[in-house]
């Protein structure tokens, strides 16, 4: 499968274990993976991408912008509202989880 045929997922996450563990799983099973270290750098990687990601892999606790701020950001943008928005975190506060969802995740 070449680059163009592969499907590009955006994943966000200021840990960079997280990160590496990410990449290796996606590659592994045939993504094309772009990757940020935070919901402004994740906001950047995602408007640089061509073509964009099919979905979005984001954690929650990360720096300059959250992930809460990152998926409201994301459902704002007309080109990518649609992305299917995926949130990987240790986080397990039921409020928390339920604020994703609403926001868009």
């Amino acid at each position: 499968m070449t680059a163009q045929q592969q499907i590009r997922v955006l994943t966000v996450d200021d840990s960079r274990t997280i990160q590496i563990m990410l990449r290796k799983t996606l590659e592994e099973a045939g993504y094309d993976v772009v990757q940020g270290v935070d919901g402004v750098d994740g906001l950047e990687k995602l408007q640089e991408a061509a073509p964009p990601p099919a979905a979005i892999i984001t954690d929650i606790n990360m720096p300059r912008l959250d992930g809460f701020g990152l998926i409201e950001a994301v459902r704002k943008l007309d080109g990518y509202k649609h992305i299917p928005i995926i949130v990987l975190t240790t986080e397990s506060d039921p409020e928390k989880k339920q604020r994703a969802r609403d926001a868009g995740a």
